[in-house]
């Protein structure tokens, strides 16, 4: 009677840890969601930059090697944004356009909140890993553009946006999956802005990341926009912001480390 009495007790008390362990591996919602649509990047090398750019900012052309990760294959829309935060300052409103209108700090802000919420460990970029992932990574076959010599194709830009930002997904991707890479909204990276930083930076996974109290300290942004003509779109061009500036054109794409 007793043996049959303590087996009662236990049973319920074992089911509790054990459906307790499995809760601890469920993942967000939100993380689903956003995994899903995460590409793995095959870590490699690519030549950064161009010798034939007329800034110096974005030369000398140097092989660089960065190690694998995971990047979106999308801007970060508003309806993912303010899943996060309830709501965002989007000039350009619609849920599946990227958000805009926001500044690095805030873009730095919504991945610190998208963490604490669904216990993941998203960041922003590295230039490196940007430009990398633009050109195709592994599978590059070396466009001018995120997936095409022919802009038109990939691109939302100013020879064909009428000014404003467009629904994610309606241009081709390039050859990793990627989308809108060139154009639509430019992307915040988490490295600080330096125009020398090819020349003496190092090269194997360079990061100019910097933390700085500083509102003027530029921050530096990728693949052009919908404001911007088709020579300042090319993969390897470079543009940067005050980290506190909010910008109607920028917005973010979402990277993860591989485990």
């Amino acid at each position: 009677m007793m043996n049959v009495s303590r087996k009662a007790l236990l049973t319920p008390i074992a089911m509790l840890l054990i459906t307790a362990g499995c809760a601890s591996t469920v993942e967000h919602p939100i993380a689903v969601k956003i995994n899903q649509d995460m590409v793995l990047v095959h870590g490699g090398e690519y030549v950064r930059g161009s010798d034939e750019s007329q800034f110096a900012a974005e030369k000398p052309a140097k092989v660089v090697t960065v190690d694998s990760f995971y990047i979106s294959k999308f801007e970060v829309t508003q309806e993912l944004f303010n899943s996060v935060m309830g709501s965002s300052m989007s000039f350009f409103q619609d849920p599946q356009v990227p958000v805009n209108n926001l500044s690095w700090q805030h873009a730095v802000y919504f991945v610190e909140q998208l963490n604490e919420l669904t216990g993941e460990n998203y960041r922003l970029p590295t230039e490196a890993e940007w430009e990398y992932a633009a050109k195709g990574g592994h599978k590059s076959l070396g466009y001018t553009y995120a997936g095409s010599d022919n802009i038109d194709e990939v691109a939302w830009y100013a020879g064909n946006s009428n000014n404003r930002a467009h629904p994610v997904g309606l241009k081709a991707p390039n050859e990793l999956g990627l989308y809108d890479m060139t154009g639509n909204v430019g992307e915040f990276v988490i490295d600080a802005f330096d125009d020398t930083f090819y020349r003496f930076g190092p090269t194997d996974n360079p990061s100019n990341q910097k933390d700085s109290a500083v509102h003027l300290a530029h921050k530096s942004v990728r693949g052009g926009s919908f404001a911007y003509e088709a020579e300042r779109s090319e993969n390897f061009r470079r543009d940067f912001a005050s980290q506190s500036i909010i910008m109607s054109d920028m917005g973010l794409r979402l990277v993860k480390d591989v485990d």
